[in-house]
């Protein structure tokens, strides 16, 4: 079957790229949270994008904010994005169909909407400005186009380097954050409000995990192909 990836140092230094984004984005989140003491940060509770909120303590959408270091896990989010969209065009080569394009889509539409997140937060000044709008479509742009693009990769998983483990987990995850998804969006507009931080993860972390193993697995296989290339033509047939 045709591989839809491009080969050699540019695909493994956009495997690397789509790699490192989500890991990025944990070890702010995790900094993040630490720094976040007074009330103490719960994951399961908090929203969060709160974590992402600069200046002094707000109450916003329903709960208390003090994110002493948001700034920090702003820019883990502007650098999850961006290293998503660069490493998708380095990884994946639009000469080869359908996928391969879609998958680029997906991964522009995900590392936007994250960025988006990081740089219009979810404030009471930008409620109040109208500025929210772009913090709310880039939350939904990287829930929805993260999880879908999670299932076009493992659809497509022999094609771009995935074991078959690997391509099953993929769409098990972009499957289980699209059903998580409308029941954040339930918990949300019902005003329940109840285990916010908890529903919010279940639709995020299915995408970050499906890019670590995107990129962990087009490196590995880029790496065997290097190690491991395929013998001449004649040689083969020979043999």
């Amino acid at each position: 079957m045709n591989p839809i990836v491009r080969s050699g140092a540019a695909a493994r230094a956009g495997a690397l790229l789509i790699l490192l984004g989500p890991l990025v984005s944990w070890v702010a989140e995790f900094i993040t949270a630490a720094a976040w003491q007074d009330p103490p940060y719960s994951p399961l509770y908090n929203w969060v994008s709160h974590l992402g909120l600069t200046g002094p303590p707000q109450t916003a959408f329903g709960q208390v904010a003090n994110s002493p270091l948001g700034a920090v896990m702003d820019a883990g989010w502007v650098i999850y994005g961006s290293l998503l969209i660069i490493g998708a065009f380095l990884v994946f080569d639009p000469r080869k169909g359908t996928r391969p394009i879609i998958i680029m889509i997906l991964a522009v539409l995900a590392g936007v909407g994250v960025s988006l997140v990081g740089i219009f937060q979810g404030s009471n000044a930008n409620v109040d400005n109208a500025l929210i709008a772009f913090h709310t479509f880039g939350a939904q742009s990287v829930m929805l186009a993260g999880n879908t693009m999670a299932i076009v990769v493992g659809a497509g998983g022999t094609r771009i380097g995935l074991t078959r483990g690997r391509s099953i987990a993929s769409i098990t995850l972009g499957t289980a954050g699209l059903i998580a998804f409308p029941l954040f969006m339930t918990d949300v507009f019902t005003g329940w409000m109840w285990n916010i931080g908890l529903f919010e993860r279940a639709v995020i972390y299915p995408i970050m995990i499906g890019h670590a193993l995107l990129g962990s697995s087009v490196a590995a296989a880029q790496r065997h192909r290097a190690t491991h290339p395929l013998a001449p033509l004649s040689a083969r047939v020979v043999s």
